[in-house]
């Protein structure tokens, strides 16, 4: 019969575990404090312990402990809404994962049923490696760091935790503003480097011509302006965390001298002789797909395997709209501070209108919208008025479009289904043999017409929805033929005409586009 030990001085918690498996196998059994669950832990050897929130730094410790007394033996926490450094601490020290107050029945079910079956594993194979596996992380947010409550966000909590403790390199991936340096942070502040530096290198923001010294240093007279040797970011960094930022954006022949030094720990200063050794962690994060990239060669599939030990995806802010409420509260007590202003909430007017919002620009673009609000609020609650203007527009013909779906997102057009397939079977009838380039190039001016024709014409809001820079997109543009005037244009040649005329009029207006692909 699985047993179950809860850690808890709350007897309606307690309660609440017997009433999820009163008609069931299992047996629930509880302690009140760490001692008694020591106890307890030594003679029953549950296959599954909960724990509860005991104080300040305590569950930590008893987790700890409980890992000694038992390193097989899954643990799950449950906590309020707390820090998310205490999640991914917890998961360093072995938790396999958490549940957040207020209780829900079926996700306890849900979670130690995991958790028996895990144990039951252990236990038959006399190993630890499906506990391993299984590792996860309390997670919830903070003030100081990371914040989210969201399924998505958990994850993100757990797999930091997974991690943070191992000396591989990490990718963290997810569109620009959604927190990727922090994810970063966090991962440094709980790792064994914790003591040494972090550094951050943006690599889209530095031009190629120096992104070299930045990293490497340099030599007097290496070049005009190098008055004297310089210590770049790698040797800087030894001992510690290195996070490189955009990495998508590095020119080739700097992802071959990274390369070097992320495998061989040594680099040589620009215009010296000397080889400087440096140990040094990767984190790197990018917006883009590293993975077209590489079948594009604009990006080194080694490199890309010595970054990727280990990935953590991020999830956009519109795909975590439960979590908006909370970032607001959050940075409106940031910016009261920091503005000197007394803003106490948000009238619901003006929250579904932050919950309505696409937000290609994530967090980041959540904190410019809430801070230009507060500028021009009167009084102690932001209404709807005082946020900014581009943000209502879109919310008013976003909620006039047929094609919205609850979540707020845009249908497909299904014309634009029916012009590919037409696309498709032309190519074929014409005997191609370049169909997956075709195909990809015509898919592509379709997206980006698309985007267009969705921001209005606004380059710098399409590249941020498409996860590029806006340079990048004008070269794509470039390339495509399409113009954007007082309506989008295509150069193309008859062919794809045909097979895009049913999809788009040719004698559309600015929000229907003439054509989509070339």
């Amino acid at each position: 019969m699985p047993s179950l030990l809860i850690v808890d001085d709350d007897r309606s918690i307690i309660r609440i575990f017997e009433r999820c498996f009163e008609h069931t196998d299992v047996a629930v059994f509880s302690a009140a404090t760490w001692p008694e669950a020591a106890r307890s832990a030594v003679t029953l050897r549950p296959d599954v312990v909960v724990l509860d929130e005991l104080g300040e730094g305590e569950s930590l410790s008893a987790l700890e402990e409980l890992r000694r007394l038992d390193p097989a033996v899954p643990v799950i926490l449950v906590t309020a809404s707390g820090a998310s450094d205490v999640a991914i601490e917890s998961t360093r020290l072995g938790a396999m994962d958490y549940l957040t107050k207020p209780l829900d029945m079926a996700k306890i079910r849900e979670v130690i049923g995991q958790a028996v079956r895990i144990s039951a594993r252990i236990r038959m194979n006399g190993t630890r490696d499906d506990h391993e596996e299984a590792e996860g992380a309390v997670a919830t947010a903070n003030s100081a760091t990371l914040l989210g409550n969201c399924p998505a966000m958990q994850e993100v909590y757990k797999a930091i935790g997974r991690v943070a403790g191992q000396n591989i390199n990490v990718l963290i991936r997810g569109e620009s503003g959604t927190g990727k340096e922090l994810v970063a942070r966090a991962i440094h502040q709980h790792s064994d480097r914790a003591d040494k530096k972090f550094l951050a290198v943006n690599c889209a923001a530095i031009p190629e011509s120096i992104l070299e010294s930045e990293l490497f240093g340099h030599e007097k007279g290496a070049f005009t302006g190098a008055v004297g040797q310089r210590i770049g970011k790698f040797e800087e960094c030894d001992g510690g965390t290195l996070f490189l930022d955009e990495i998508g954006d590095m020119p080739l022949l700097m992802q071959t001298k990274v390369l070097r030094a992320i495998q061989e720990k040594e680099f040589q200063r620009v215009g010296g002789n000397h080889t400087v050794t440096s140990d040094v962690r990767i984190l790197a994060a990018t917006n883009r797909d590293l993975d077209a990239l590489v079948l594009r060669e604009e990006f080194r599939a080694d490199l890309l395997f010595r970054l990727n030990g280990y990935q953590i995806a991020l999830p956009n802010l519109r795909d975590r709209r439960e979590d908006i409420p909370l970032l607001v509260d959050h940075y409106l007590r940031l910016f009261n501070a920091e503005i000197g202003k007394a803003i106490t909430g948000v009238a619901p007017e003006a929250l579904e209108r932050l919950l309505a919002y696409s937000w290609p620009g994530n967090i980041r673009e959540l904190q410019t919208v809430l801070k230009h609000a507060m500028l021009h609020s009167l009084g102690p609650t932001l209404l709807p008025e005082f946020l900014p203007s581009e943000l209502l527009q879109e919310a008013g013909s976003r909620e006039s479009d047929p094609r919205l779906q609850a979540t707020g997102a845009l249908l497909p057009d299904p014309r634009d289904d029916e012009a590919f397939h037409r696309f498709i079977e032309e190519q074929l009838r014409a005997g191609t043999r370049s169909l997956y380039a075709d195909s990809v190039r015509h898919m592509e001016s379709m997206l980006l017409t698309h985007v267009l024709r969705y921001t209005d014409g606004n380059q710098s809001r399409a590249a941020a929805l498409l996860g590029i820079t806006r340079g990048c997109l004008r070269n794509k543009l470039r390339v495509h033929g399409i113009m954007i005037h007082s309506s989008v244009a295509i150069q193309e040649n008859a062919a794809v005409a045909a097979a895009c005329h049913a999809a788009y009029s040719p004698s559309a207006s600015w929000t229907d586009l003439t054509s989509a692909s070339s």
